[in-house]
Formats: C-alpha cells, structure tokens, sequence
C-alpha cells in the first residue's frame, strides 16, 4: 500500500507539491484553512521569472538605506512598530546581501530558477492551462541612462554566467512596443526567456483539478492542529471533516510555516515582505501590452484577464498586521501619470506576505529531528516561478528518486542544525 500523505498548505508550493507526489503513487491530501490559491499565491505579477537567478538582496549602499529611511518610497515601507522585532532577520538579511556572498548564492540558487519554465510547462500542458500563458516576456522602464546603462551592463553579465535572453529596447522601440505609454522615459531592457500568468489564481486552480484527476483530495483544515498521530508513526492534523491521519507531511505553509515548526523546536529565521495589488481598468482605448516594471519608482503594471494588476514592492512589518496600503496609493498616483488607468476595479486593495529567509533561499528538505516530515517553504518572491521545480523535488526525495537537482543548498540544517 502507497504511504499516505498529508500536504498542508495549498498554494502553489503545495499544490505542485501533492501533484508530484500523486504521480508516484501517493495517496494524497491536501489541507489548508482556506480555498487554494487564495493566500499568497493569489497575489503576484504572475511572471515565471527564468532572469530571476539573482535573488533581491538587501540593499548595501549607505545612501540608499538613508533614503528608505524617510519611509515615503514605492519600493519599500516598514512600520516603524515592527523594527525591533525585525532587526534580528533584517541585519542577517543585509549581511548575505554582501556583494561575494550574494554572488555565491545566485549560484546556488539558479538551478532552480534555470528549471523554472520547463518544470510549469509540465503541469501547464498536463492540466489544459495554457490559456493562462503568455510566452512574451517582460520589460523593465528606465527613466534615466545611468540606471539604464547600469541594468543593461547587469543583463549582460547575466546572459553570460546564466544563459539569460534579454533585449534591449531604445526610447522609439520602447514607443512601438506601447503606444499608449506616456512619460520621458529613455528606454527599456527586455528580458525575454519569462512566461506570464494572466490569472495567478486561475493557474493555481487549474493545477489542483489535475492533482484532483490523479486521484488527489482536499480537505479543509488547520496547520495549528498538526500533532503527531497517537501510535507515535506519523501525523494528524484536524479538518471539517474530523481528524485526518497520515504517514508522511509536507509543510509548504509559506509566510505562516514559522508557526508550525516552532511548535516542533525549529528555529527557521523566517521574515515576510508584505504586498499589495489593485486592478484597474484602461481608460478608452489604451492598451498596456506588456507586463512591466517601472524601475527608478519601484512597482509593476500587469495586463491580467482582470484588468490591469498594479502591484508594489516589499512592506516590512508584522505579518498580521492591518492593512495598511500607503504604497499602493504612492504607485497609483505615479502610474497614473504614465498609461491611462481608469476606475479602480476591486472593492478593497488585496494583501499578502511573502515568506523569506536571510539568505534569500528556500527551504526544501526532510525536517531534521522528524520522522516523516518535510519542508517547501520560504520562497520570497519567487514563489509562483519555483512551486512545481520545488514540487517535484521534494517527491523524488520523499520516494527514494535521485533528485533531478542537488539540494543541499537548500537544506533545512543550514538554519537547524
């Protein structure tokens, strides 16, 4: 008989996750407290980032840090209520950030990012998503040529050591690509091996109805109750359906992992870079073809199913604190001036965190002091790009397969010894 497996958490680290293993023949469920798809997952700039081999880093330059600390920035905002607590994950956050060893971990880290379209392109064609897809890429907007030169030189470099596409555009290119495009902008670096998600959502929706296909469930039910089964072989967690047994969990509980395993005795320094996002409208007939970034400002433009997706860059605070989207209202002012948005199209602005560890890596392996348990978690904002490679290397260690990528990296021992 298959061993059974309990997936909590589903969204698209989970939910890629339990269609892996169900493939070898697991007996699978999934569990999360809500619908899947609908935490983090739910919200993002929907790109599949094959360029993203460099994680974001924390910023080292003096003036910079000065500058975010006025706190009125797109890119970056933190409640000053939050610091304290912060500091700890934040000055290890700045300490991998430093030039050699954030080159060293892009190395590490690439492999993953490197298998990241091929790996969708799997269950995108296995579930009937491709509707969803859109294989064009996506450009980043300059303002000026020093961040211009500055960002091509790093393409560069990149198309180098990674095998990354990219293409540059001049302001004239920049003006065909996007008419309706207003602002002096000088040119644009397209980056060309990305796919783009036209219902973040959607996609995950449609992965789980696959999972569903090969036999797959899910159950709705809470991480907090996890316990180890009675007989003292394997896990339980509690569900509205009653209490559900299995030999093996995964836990790919993104920004609320910390929770679950600190109750176990890990240690995982674990912080979250809060996001938000607001669809609009086009006013007349303007069109945004491309999904883009508007780089010296800090936020995106999405062309969705939904509408135009405008999403910000990272919030610092308590991961359950209020809303509180001052960036969005920065960034809407400012891409006002840039394409014609018309009305706002959802009722509230919607919010997530994105969970994230200091050395910008995820956690991908079997827990060290349990039997029967393993990890997917801590993706930052690679999240939607990494869930079906994280997905399927978690099932092939978790059924004796050798590991189509080399873990250690990504080890859960680099935190808990």
């Amino acid at each position: 008989m298959s061993k059974s497996t309990i997936v909590l958490g589903a969204g698209i680290i989970g939910v890629s996750t339990a269609i892996h293993l169900a493939r070898r023949g697991r007996s699978v469920i999934l569990v999360d407290r809500r619908t899947p798809g609908e935490e983090t997952s739910f919200g993002n700039a929907g790109l599949i980032q094959r360029e993203g081999v460099v994680p974001y880093g924390f910023p080292q330059d003096i003036g910079l840090l000065i500058r975010y600390g006025f706190n009125n920035r797109i890119d970056a905002h933190y409640h000053a209520s939050a610091l304290f607590k912060l500091v700890p994950f934040l000055g290890r956050y700045w300490w991998h950030s430093n030039k050699s060893r954030h080159q060293a971990i892009a190395k590490a880290y690439a492999p993953l990012i490197e298998n990241s379209i091929l790996e969708h392109q799997d269950l995108i064609e296995a579930s009937g998503a491709q509707q969803l897809i859109r294989k064009d890429g996506w450009m980043s907007l300059f303002r000026t040529t020093g961040k211009q030169d500055a960002e091509l030189a790093e393409a560069e470099r990149l198309a180098k050591e990674y095998g990354v596409g990219y293409q540059a555009l001049t302001r004239e290119d920049l003006a065909r690509e996007e008419p309706h495009l207003r602002g002096d902008f000088v040119g644009a670096l397209k980056w060309k091996d990305p796919w783009s998600v036209t219902d973040p959502h959607g996609l995950t929706k449609a992965y789980l109805q696959y999972f569903q296909s090969l036999g797959g469930r899910f159950a709705s039910g809470d991480a907090s109750s996890l316990a180890p089964r009675a007989s003292g072989h394997g896990w339980q967690v509690m569900t509205s359906d009653g209490p559900l047994d299995a030999d093996v969990v995964v836990l790919a509980l993104g920004p609320w992992a910390e929770d679950a395993t600190r109750k176990l005795g890990y240690r995982f320094p674990l912080g979250v870079k809060r996001g938000y996002h607001m669809h609009y409208a086009a006013a007349g007939n303007a069109v945004l073809n491309n999904w883009a970034m508007d780089a010296e400002r800090g936020y995106f433009l999405a062309p969705m199913d939904r509408g135009i997706r405008l999403t910000t860059g990272a919030e610092f605070a308590d991961r359950d604190a209020p809303k509180s989207p001052v960036q969005l209202a920065r960034a809407e002012k400012v891409a006002r001036e840039i394409f014609p948005l018309a009305e706002r199209l959802d009722a509230e602005p919607w919010m997530g965190a994105r969970p994230c560890t200091p050395d910008m890596m995820p956690v991908i392996g079997k827990a060290p002091r349990h039997e029967g348990m393993w990890f997917a978690f801590g993706h930052a904002h690679h999240g939607l790009t990494l869930g079906p490679a994280t997905g399927r290397l978690v099932a092939e260690m978790m059924t004796g397969e050798k590991p189509f990528l080399d873990p250690t990296a990504w080890r859960p021992e680099r935190f808990n010894p």
